[in-house]
């Protein structure tokens, strides 16, 4: 009997394309799927849980972490750490979870060097225009932190040739039939089937 393992995706893109949107929906439709939890060094808040919302962690043991390459990923964030532990990703995705990351860009890099064998979705918006739509339509930033982010998304987008797969935000639901596609397409790729065939092969010769 073939034992399929997980794979990592890690869901990225500019600023403002709706990443947490996108990934959110895709959890209300597939069970399978494990949202990787993240580290940080803040202080715990009320009505959270170790190991369901974060790891916490102190600032000692976070860098700990970071000497011994134990983080796929991390960011310091006024004055906290906040990161991806490598251990809960491979625990995981050995148990047979897929397991999904969201995350910016920068951070998505870092993963790409820490995890190549992860798979990357780029998540793009129709236009820039439809982007500065969809950031002013949040209320919460000025022209000039607008202006900002568009410069930084066009940066961004320029970097698409680093990840494995892009898709156009145009409607969540579209957004999520594609990431869905990419999912089964990835778990009936040859070198991945072959790999573990082979391996049920010979426990069968054993």
């Amino acid at each position: 009997m073939i034992e399929e393992k997980g794979i990592l995706f890690v869901l990225s893109g500019p600023s403002g394309v709706g990443k947490g949107t996108v990934r959110k929906a895709l959890f209300e439709q597939d069970t399978n799927l494990q949202y990787s939890i993240s580290m940080t060094t803040r202080n715990i808040r009320e009505g959270e849980k170790d190991g369901v919302d974060y790891f916490y962690r102190t600032h000692e043991e976070f860098k700990e972490m970071i000497d011994t390459n134990s983080l796929l990923e991390y960011a310091e964030y006024v004055g906290n750490f906040y990161g991806t532990p490598r251990q809960y990703v491979e625990e995981m995705i050995e148990a047979g979870h897929d397991v999904f990351l969201e995350i910016e860009v920068q951070g998505a890099m870092q993963v790409k060097k820490n995890f190549p064998q992860g798979v990357f979705v780029f998540l793009i918006p129709p236009s820039l225009e439809e982007l500065k739509n969809r950031i002013q339509d949040r209320g919460t930033e000025t022209e000039d932190l607008i202006a900002s982010r568009l410069q930084e998304a066009r940066k961004e987008i320029e970097m698409m040739e680093a990840y494995d797969y892009v898709v156009v935000n145009d409607s969540i639901d579209n957004a999520v039939q594609k990431v869905q596609a990419i999912v089964q397409s990835e778990h009936c790729k040859k070198e991945r089937v072959a790999k573990q065939y082979n391996k049920a092969l010979l426990e069968v010769e054993k």
